[in-house]
């Protein structure tokens, strides 16, 4: 375990290049095995804890994987396992993401219960109701799902809630379903779509309007391809607001803008000028300048194309030193605020009402030691860290080792005094 200690109120300035989507690049890592003596190729995959526990997951069942930077190449054999080991399972909740492919693949497969952050209740219901109307028999036993299904059929599924992860694993079970599969109320985020990008390279038919909702066309079988991992929005949004929160400014490379396009329009709301600039090659980034005090702003966080929830703590953190009330409604998931606690002990007014979080602005946050509850509150006590007087020390870093690539690095280079320690 490590932590973090902060110099807080230094302006941050310069630029950063954003990194792969670490929520794109999972699924499709775990797409990897509706292959069958073939490999895959992507490109632009973060160096972070949750890919090497994909790897390692995926190596446990059979494939041969091999790194190069931001580049892994997926070979996988004609003969796999059909049952996954607990240990990378409990480490991140994504692991259920080979619940899908590994059915189809197999006819069967045992997947213990994951774990990952405690951000309250993310069962995996929809995702079993969904083989289920697929002709998959499911039992959950010991701590571990057990679901078998000599042929999945193609159906028309639609989802009680548009689950990124139900919508990915239904879309990677039916690719080698026999006919026709239409997912309503399907997810939306941009991640759903790069899934979609790589199983069309793999030779899949698939339609996604996005509008919720998407159609696969069931195929005997895959063929290999390469396909590049979208950039992160929630870490470019991460820069972005370090920029905001500390009096900087701050360029982001590498932008999809409408994939940031929420936290975009309630920075504007808050008063935050920024700018956008397009090179030669059509590559986007986005400049946030210097502001004095945020105005408070409404939140309300909703699935995509709405305000992201892995946006909630780090846009709470900005908005502690707004200069009047804030309001932050939680929608997603439950018990995500949890740290406001840790932000309170820096000197910010927070309230907790049921699912929303009462924000009054203070003229300043102090340093103080503060613990990471999940990977982006601990992202969120970091801008908190690097906004505040004084010293901070966030502790649990792993969590946010999760999701940022080299963090320290990156905020170093733009102008912030911090240091990683062992605990």
């Amino acid at each position: 375990m490590k932590s973090v200690k902060i110099k807080g109120g230094v302006p941050l300035h310069g630029t950063v290049r954003s990194q792969g989507a670490k929520n794109a690049a999972l699924p499709m890592m775990a797409a990897c095995l509706l292959l069958k003596g073939e490999q895959m190729t992507l490109d632009n995959v973060p160096k972070l804890q949750d890919v090497e526990t994909m790897v390692e997951l995926l190596c446990s069942l059979g494939a041969s994987i091999k790194q190069d930077g931001n580049k892994i190449i997926f070979d996988v054999p004609e003969n796999i396992s059909h049952e996954a080991d607990e240990a990378p399972v409990r480490k991140m909740r994504a692991s259920s993401l080979v619940l899908g492919p590994l059915l189809a693949r197999c006819g069967s497969v045992v997947l213990p219960l994951p774990g990952g952050c405690s951000i309250g209740s993310r069962p995996i219901d929809l995702h079993l109701k969904g083989l289920v109307q697929m002709g998959a028999s499911v039992e959950i036993k010991n701590g571990r799902v057990h679901a078998s299904a000599k042929h999945l059929r193609g159906r028309r599924i639609y989802l009680d809630f548009p689950s990124v992860g139900a919508t990915e694993n239904l879309m990677m079970a039916a690719v080698l379903a026999k006919g026709e599969t239409i997912i309503e109320n399907a997810a939306r985020e941009p991640e759903i779509e790069n899934l979609a990008s790589l199983l069309r390279n793999m030779g899949v038919r698939i339609d996604t309007e996005g509008t919720g909702y998407i159609r696969v066309n069931g195929v005997e079988k895959v063929t290999a391809c390469i396909e590049r991992v979208i950039p992160d929005r929630i870490e470019i949004c991460t820069y972005i607001l370090a920029g905001v929160m500390t009096g900087g400014e701050v360029k982001v490379y590498d932008v999809a803008l409408d994939h940031i396009a929420a936290l975009l329009a309630k920075l504007e709301e808050a008063g935050v000028s920024f700018s956008v600039e397009t090179d030669a090659s059509g590559e986007h980034s986005v400049t946030v300048h210097p502001v004095k005090k945020l105005s408070p702003i409404s939140i309300k966080t909703m699935p995509y194309p709405g305000f992201p929830t892995d946006m909630q703590p780090q846009i709470v953190a900005a908005l502690t030193l707004s200069k009047g009330v804030s309001l932050v409604e939680e929608s997603v998931f439950q018990a995500r605020f949890l740290y406001a606690a840790e932000l309170n002990r820096m000197g910010a007014n927070i309230g907790i009402k049921g699912d929303t979080a009462v924000i009054q602005g203070v003229k300043s946050l102090s340093g103080a030691t503060v613990q990471a509850t999940d990977l982006r509150a601990g992202a969120a006590l970091i801008l908190a860290g690097l906004a505040a007087k004084g010293e901070t020390r966030v502790e649990n870093l792993e969590h946010v080792m999760r999701g940022y690539e080299d963090i320290d690095e990156k905020l170093r280079s733009l102008g912030a005094e911090l240091s990683l320690e062992p605990e």
